[in-house]
């Protein structure tokens, strides 16, 4: 019998659960939080509602909201250092991806020594990290229940992949109310990227029957609720869907790992900082294309969670439709579409592809790729 594992925080869901913050990381032990956001968040009025559960817990804290987009090793050593020069015991991050993986990041340099890049590669981290409470403001990155941290070395220009079950929050809050605040063009983006994850987990080598069927409801989430979610802030069906796919796709790729795309989208992210989600949504059409001759019988299953009918349809045939369904999806919500719209030339490509090669998330495409292979594809994405 085959031995797997599946690791998970203690979730939250539901509307207003944002409020619950204080308390969770209160029943942690935690006597005072480091509340780890962005700008974003705070302008959005969701980084108060977090502070106010914490007072409102008798929870001492101290803020730290010099996260950006693209996290990046400065910030976490920053962030590490106000933890413990304020005496915190605990950290709460509030935001997106970008805002949770910082904090990750925080949390690992305020109980390990040395720099974050030491810690780059597959279970590297040692020491226990504090008490860790996520919520996530975005649907999204699946940051809150992961395993992953993605935080870009400043000086190699690359985005490093940290992978270490320390890094499972311990308590994840997912409320879909905080989706309401956001802007069409993100709500896109983060779609994409939740649409990649299910996809990506879904025909990874290391998926199982408890990845896949994550993977798969979150799949057909997203197929039906990302264009009402994108088109209406006030589709609150279409929130809490969408709030519900990107939690069971980060349950799917923090266990069973992701491909090609995202090893690709690290390292154009690492280096030219541009929008992850945009990349994904770019790239996943081609990479979908170049694997889906390793598992045919994966992709017309997915053409059926997507609502196509195969019943005349060979498994080749099917995997070419849900190709064509995600192209179209993603050209509905107004994804980028070619990697020349965000300011990748073909000059950049060499560069690209040598740090995709390797990158942690390649190892677990289901079809083997080349450097020359990787540079194909993405001149074809051009």
């Amino acid at each position: 019998m085959t031995i797997t594992k599946f690791v998970i925080p203690e979730i939250i869901f539901g509307m207003n659960s944002i409020h619950q913050a204080g308390e969770a990381c209160k029943r942690l032990g935690a006597t005072k939080a480091l509340v780890v956001s962005d700008s974003g968040v705070a302008n959005a009025g969701w980084l108060d509602i977090v502070i106010q559960s914490c007072q409102t817990a008798k929870l001492s804290y101290t803020t730290f909201i010099e996260t950006t987009t693209n996290p990046k090793d400065s910030e976490t050593e920053a962030g590490s250092k106000h933890f413990l020069t304020h005496g915190c015991d605990a950290v709460i991050g509030v935001g997106g991806g970008s805002a949770l993986d910082s904090a990750k990041g925080i949390a690992l340099l305020s109980s390990n020594k040395g720099k974050i890049r030491d810690y780059e590669g597959i279970d590297k981290i040692h020491t226990p990290l504090p008490p860790m409470v996520m919520v996530m403001t975005t649907a999204g990155s699946g940051s809150e229940v992961s395993q992953f941290s993605v935080i870009v070395d400043s000086d190699r220009e690359k985005k490093m992949i940290i992978i270490s079950k320390s890094l499972v929050p311990d308590i994840a809050i997912i409320d879909p109310n905080t989706l309401t605040t956001k802007e069409a063009e993100l709500t896109a983006a983060t779609g994409m990227d939740v649409l990649t994850h299910a996809i990506e987990s879904y025909v990874s080598i290391a998926s199982t029957p408890l990845t896949d069927v994550q993977a798969k409801n979150a799949l057909s989430l997203v197929s039906r609720f990302l264009r009402p979610s994108v088109a209406s802030k006030r589709n609150i069906e279409a929130k809490e869907a969408m709030a519900m796919a990107s939690l069971q796709a980060g349950l799917a790729f923090s266990n069973a790992i992701l491909g090609a795309a995202h090893a690709i989208s690290h390292s154009i992210g690492g280096k030219y900082l541009l929008p992850h989600g945009e990349i994904n949504a770019i790239l996943l059409p081609h990479v979908m294309e170049f694997n889906r001759m390793a598992v045919p019988r994966r992709f017309r299953e997915m053409a059926d969670i997507m609502g196509i009918d195969t019943r005349t349809l060979t498994d080749t045939e099917a995997g070419i439709e849900a190709i064509k369904f995600v192209k179209e999806l993603s050209q509905d919500i107004g994804a980028p579409s070619t990697l020349t719209e965000v300011g990748i030339t073909r000059e950049m490509v060499d560069v690209i592809g040598m740090t995709a090669l390797e990158d942690a998330c390649m190892i677990t495409n289901p079809r083997d790729m080349s450097l020359t292979q990787i540079n194909d594809l993405l001149l074809k994405a051009l």
